[in-house]
């Protein structure tokens, strides 16, 4: 049974989008950013030390909760190395909330990120 995050009522029906979808949304957002080498395990020692997560497993690297004032979102990312830490943070933090807004049209209260890896890119 999955818990349902966002009820949105229309006059056909109702439509119930999951956590699931949620971090989906938040791992495709994340790693579209300039400067992320992808997205790390929110639980390291059970999953792996590290381990870059594939597209179809960025829901472990997310936690999405509801709260009173929106949805708050954990993401876990892993950066290269060589950029600027912050402002790649601020940028995975705007496009998150942005793209939950407007995607789903919840109001998101606040994004966290938080850096698990830098990882040396090798050049060709």
């Amino acid at each position: 049974m999955q818990i349902v995050a966002i009820l949105i009522n229309t006059k056909l029906g109702n439509v119930d989008i999951s956590n699931e979808v949620i971090a989906s949304i938040v791992g495709c957002a994340a790693t579209d950013i300039y400067g992320i080498v992808g997205m790390a395990s929110k639980n390291q020692l059970r999953d792996g030390f590290n381990e870059i997560l594939k597209r179809e497993n960025y829901t472990k690297g997310v936690v999405v909760r509801q709260e009173d004032s929106g949805t708050v979102v954990d993401v876990y990312i892993i950066v290269g190395y060589g950029v600027k830490i912050s402002e790649v943070c601020r940028n995975v933090q705007s496009k998150v909330k942005y793209n939950l807004e407007t995607m789903l049209g919840a109001p998101t209260a606040k994004v966290n990120v938080y850096v698990q890896g830098v990882k040396v890119l090798e050049e060709d």
